[in-house]
């Protein structure tokens, strides 16, 4: 598949309209779009505090002096640039799939309309692909080269490994030395346990996280029939079977696995974002935006 092909002009025609603002207070190295810890001269009125000597007499808030006659300054909400981390799964378990449904495609194309629109709006991408370890990573950059950089880097992502999520999730936890946000694209094949514990500690941290949960159609639905034989794609295993007799056990099981996920994403007030790659990305993804702009976090 040609880099090309993984921006989609219709997914970033319809996204772009909605944008990825950060809800959370981020803290970047410039002055941007969103909200930031720090107090400057902006937009957004906040509070007065006292006129130091040193501080701009442009800001000094004259009506209140006529009042008073106190010297006080007007404080205003900073705005700031964000740093998204993208964490994609190269796993072997995400080979699964044929086409545009391939899990792996599909997550590599979320990956790259992610990138495009976030460095469009001037906010910056660092790239983090993994399996068992970290396989490649790209520091964080603003600059609109860096979405081709990014996409030769998909394009020659193959899986290998299997997953090993929770100590990476912690591992990048401890690097981020700034509040930013982080998305997760992955179909979570691991210890669910595991993937919260690192979850948890990217939110104890101050960070926002959303988790794409990539799953195919047929790990959903499991429209299996007749005798098959079933190859494990992280470890030598296989299992032969009549599918229509394990379908409910495999469902309810599949059903308690997705639930615990989720509800431990929402415990951590993370979103999560069930991503069928049987459905066009356009409609996943715009949904999803639609819905940041409804709602904030904290």
């Amino acid at each position: 598949m040609a880099t090309t092909t993984y921006l989609k002009p219709d997914v970033i025609a319809r996204a772009q309209a909605l944008g990825v603002a950060a809800r959370t207070i981020v803290e970047g190295l410039r002055v941007g779009d969103h909200k930031s810890p720090y107090r400057g001269f902006s937009v957004e009125f906040v509070q007065h505090r006292e006129y130091v000597p040193g501080d701009d007499i442009r800001h000094i808030d004259w009506k209140g002096y006529g009042r008073s006659e106190r010297y006080t300054i007007k404080q205003y909400e900073q705005e700031t640039n964000f740093t998204a981390h993208l964490m994609v799964d190269a796993s072997r378990s995400m080979l699964y799939g044929e086409g545009a449904t391939n899990k792996l495609e599909f997550a590599k194309v979320l990956t790259a309309c992610l990138s495009f629109l976030i460095i469009n709006q001037r906010d910056s991408i660092a790239l983090n692909i993994f399996d068992a370890g970290w396989r490649d990573r790209l520091p964080a950059s603003s600059q609109m080269g860096h979405v081709q950089t990014i996409l030769h880097t998909l394009e020659s992502v193959e899986p290998r490994d299997k997953n090993s999520m929770g100590p990476l999730i912690h591992d990048i936890a401890n690097q981020a030395r700034r509040r930013g946000l982080f998305f997760l694209i992955s179909d979570c094949f691991d210890d669910v346990d595991s993937i919260l514990g690192g979850v948890q500690h990217l939110r104890f941290s101050g960070h926002e996280v959303v988790v794409f949960h990539v799953l195919h159609p047929d790990e959903m639905e499991f429209p299996f029939n007749g005798m098959i034989k079933f190859d494990a794609m992280e470890e030598k295993m296989h299992l032969l079977t009549r599918p229509q007799l394990i379908r409910p056990n495999y469902l309810r099981a599949l059903k308690k696995y997705i639930d615990e996920l989720q509800q431990g994403c929402e415990r951590n007030r993370c979103d999560y974002v069930q991503v069928n790659t049987g459905k066009p990305l356009v409609e996943t993804l715009t949904e999803y935006l639609a819905r940041r702009l409804r709602t904030r976090v904290v």
